[in-house]
């Protein structure tokens, strides 16, 4: 999704974001993600200086303190940036490519359902929905290297076992990655 992202050429306005909406974005980010409950007081105290950073491609940025932590595609849902999961690394559902998928993912392709059944992978036994934002873990890394939507249910890829599984919105050392505000 951000593979020609660039913040200086996209970029069409930013501007403060009054609490009052801070206080609804925190809580649809706690509705849909359950895992940042514990840690919402950290990433968006209620009295923060939320900055709203609007693009062309109606891609809209999130920032505190000149880091970007969150953003939004149309009216998809805010999701977190990789950077921000590598700080609280527990709050999206995880699953784990293999080895062999690695270099795809970190040119940005999408993961394919062979790369999440096979050895080294792995995918929860608790069924993830399509359409759920997870982490992309590595086979041997301890750190995520992705951030992506779920094509099909956890349970269909392990069944059906081909197609794509994962869709990237964002991977490690892609533009969004690389940028900040300073």
């Amino acid at each position: 999704m951000f593979k020609k992202f660039n913040l200086q050429e996209t970029m069409s306005g930013q501007n403060p974001v009054k609490s009052s909406v801070v206080r609804g974005i925190r809580s649809k980010l706690v509705e849909q993600f359950p895992g940042l409950e514990p840690h919402i007081d950290e990433i968006l105290p209620k009295k923060v200086n939320l900055i709203q950073i609007k693009c062309k491609d109606h891609f809209t940025l999130y920032a505190i303190d000149n880091e970007i932590m969150f953003f939004q595609h149309f009216s998809d849902p805010i999701t977190p940036t990789l950077r921000l999961l590598h700080q609280y690394p527990d709050i999206l559902p995880h699953v784990r490519a293999d080895r062999g998928a690695i270099k795809f993912v970190l040119s940005g392709a999408n993961i394919m359902c062979p790369g999440l059944t096979s050895a080294g992978a792995w995918l929860p036994e608790e069924n993830i929905p399509e359409d759920t934002v997870v982490a992309v873990m590595a086979e041997g890394k301890e750190h995520a290297l992705a951030v992506g939507v779920m094509k099909m249910s956890t349970d269909d890829i392990k069944s059906i076992n081909k197609n794509t599984g994962v869709d990237l919105i964002q991977h490690l050392s892609d533009p969004l990655w690389k940028t900040r505000l300073d």
